[in-house]
């Protein structure tokens, strides 16, 4: 099958190309590091019209987003809300155009009205239903990220231990989330796109462990991992409150277990980040 992964350089969308390369498919990439003329802003670029065009399935992961840290300095600027307004607008033009089967990537923060990133996720939500597309919930993906000024919350801590030496929660580590490891959720969009017209259900479908951790217990984890090689690293506890997702616990809807069931412990997971982390350092 011939495949588009619109942000192909993201978090997920770097672990998905690998992956659906490896499962035989064709991956088409669309992501604006690689040169101007894959920004999906600009609605002159002829390259990205082309690969929609061609492509039998198109993953629509492509968004102005980061960690916590970088939602609560840039989701009220007008430069994240006009970079992923005019993302939206274009791309949902040329799904419509050449009516692509696609799944849209939206957020358990779909719901949540006081972030404009989750405005702006329910947004692209509603122009999925009226494209028949797919709509998708992650519920905090991990794994290797390329960018570290956009790192969510494991790989953020993971990066400063081994930059700083400690690392400190924003809060005092409290809330809780569910997280899901990177290759879990290939696993979950593959099942999607091979099973696009056995789904019946008109709801967004969640993708998580459906295991809920607390930060605290995140950074315990990963102050184990330090352990394991000799270093010792100091948690901090921060004394804001969590001012991203407020504590909401939203339900997840477990529909799509059905179809996938995640396979990767939080322990396990964070292993296998760290280690990797670590092997880009040169460290054995």
């Amino acid at each position: 099958m011939r495949v588009a992964i619109l942000g192909s350089s993201g978090q997920i969308g770097a672990y998905l190309t690998t992956y659906l390369r490896e499962k035989g498919h064709v991956v088409d990439e669309v992501d604006i590091t690689n040169g101007p003329q894959y920004d999906l802003r600009d609605t002159l670029t002829t390259i990205v019209q082309g690969i929609i065009r061609d492509a039998d399935f198109v993953f629509f992961l492509a968004f102005d987003v980061g960690g916590s840290r970088y939602l609560k300095k840039y989701q009220h600027t007008f430069d994240f809300i006009n970079n992923n307004t005019r993302l939206m607008a274009y791309t949902f033009s040329l799904l419509q155009r050449y009516r692509k089967r696609f799944v849209f990537a939206s957020s358990q923060m779909s719901n949540m009205s006081y972030s404009p990133y989750g405005v702006m996720k329910r947004v692209g939500e509603m122009h999925t239903k009226a494209l028949n597309g797919f709509i998708v919930k992650f519920w905090n993906v991990y794994g290797i990220e390329n960018n570290m000024d956009k790192a969510h919350v494991i790989t953020d801590f993971i990066n400063k231990g081994f930059d700083e030496g400690d690392f400190e929660m924003l809060t005092d580590g409290t809330e809780e989330r569910q997280f899901l490891y990177a290759e879990d959720c290939c696993e979950a969009l593959e099942t999607v796109m091979n099973s696009y017209t056995d789904f019946k259900s008109d709801d967004p479908l969640h993708i998580t462990s459906f295991h809920s951790n607390s930060i605290r217990e995140i950074a315990d984890i990963i102050q184990g991992q330090f352990q394991l090689i000799g270093k010792s690293v100091k948690i901090k506890a921060g004394l804001a409150k969590d001012s991203v997702q407020m504590d909401k616990r939203n339900e997840a809807d477990n529909y799509i277990l059905g179809w996938w069931i995640p396979n990767t412990t939080i322990d396990k997971g964070i292993a296998k980040v760290f280690n990797a982390m670590k092997a880009q350092r040169g460290i054995k």
